[in-house]
């Protein structure tokens, strides 16, 4: 099967290209960005060897879907979508934070509370919680944003203020908006018998100083869910939660001694375990969109993304 491992195309009056972990960022005239979502799985901040089958095409579309849902409460840079796995927008200077919003205690935070870590990015954690249990109040613990092959570092809101990665009152909008995004994917996770756990949102600013949303929101790789049902009787049993998110991937890598440290070779994934891991993705994307995923055909896949682009650009 066909898979998008990287694209490297010419477009009309292209600029420049980005190549982020996942995606590749075209600038297009220092008018707007062409992004691509490829098939490409990252863990623990590394690129593992093969892609997963519509891994890009279900990003791009729950994305789109999502940045369509929220836009009333955040404006967004999204334009447009010529292409399943496509989304141009309009050029942004991005900000170097990720904002994290976390409504649970799992993933990072739960492996640094397990390590006796009671504080967070500059916010306490209380005493006595079980991993995967609910905080009192969503908290936010952002992270700088790493540049390809580095790992994204968690920071206090107190030092991205101090360093002048933000000013305060850009932050301020940051916060804002991250909170209202996490209450607006909270309600349409509930809406699909889902929990949002935790996720990250990422800003940027355009030409004319707006700070809207950028990249993606609420996908399985930015996004951790819970299955609502039977939440509670887990958590009472001390039992392991059914979730719809990479964590699988992140804990099948981990039992197989990879954490994304040095010295660890990454594991090999046989062709059962892509197929497990592209159908895991797919059931996310009908559960939390409630839409059948429809494959986009896989033949001659960067011929069909760079007709579709090149002719959205040319009109």
């Amino acid at each position: 099967m066909n898979t998008i491992n990287e694209t490297n195309f010419n477009f009309p009056k292209q600029k420049s290209i980005y190549k982020g972990k996942v995606r590749e960022v075209y600038n297009i005239n220092d008018e707007v960005l062409v992004m691509i979502a490829s098939d490409r799985l990252s863990a623990f901040d590394v690129i593992l060897p093969r892609q997963i089958p519509f891994k890009g095409q279900i990003l791009n579309q729950i994305a789109t879907k999502m940045m369509n849902d929220t836009a009333d409460i955040v404006p967004n840079w999204l334009v447009a979508n010529p292409d399943e796995n496509v989304a141009i927008g309009h050029l942004c200077e991005p900000f170097k934070v990720e904002m994290v919003i976390r409504g649970y205690m799992s993933g990072h935070a739960a492996r640094e509370y397990k390590a006796g870590k009671r504080v967070l990015c500059g916010v306490e954690m209380a005493e006595g919680l079980k991993e995967n249990d609910k905080f009192p109040n969503p908290i936010i613990t952002p992270s700088t944003k790493a540049d390809n092959g580095d790992h994204d570092e968690d920071i206090t809101r107190e030092d991205i203020l101090a360093k002048g990665i933000v000013s305060e009152e850009d932050y301020i909008v940051l916060e804002k908006y991250t909170r209202a995004l996490f209450a607006r994917g909270t309600e349409i996770a509930a809406s699909r018998g889902l929990i949002l756990v935790d996720t990250k949102y990422e800003f940027g600013k355009t030409k004319d100083g707006k700070i809207v949303l950028i990249d993606e929101i609420h996908t399985p790789d930015s996004s951790r869910y819970f299955y609502a049902e039977g939440y509670q009787e887990r958590q009472e049993k001390g039992e392991s939660q059914k979730q719809l998110s990479k964590e699988f991937v992140r804990q099948w890598l981990i039992e197989n001694g990879f954490q994304g440290k040095d010295g660890q070779q990454i594991p090999e994934m046989n062709d059962e375990k892509i197929i497990e891991i592209s159908n895991r993705y797919i059931e996310l994307y009908e559960q939390i969109t409630g839409e059948k995923f429809v494959k986009a055909s896989t033949e001659n896949v960067l011929a069909r993304i760079e007709k579709n682009v090149t002719s959205f650009l040319n009109k």
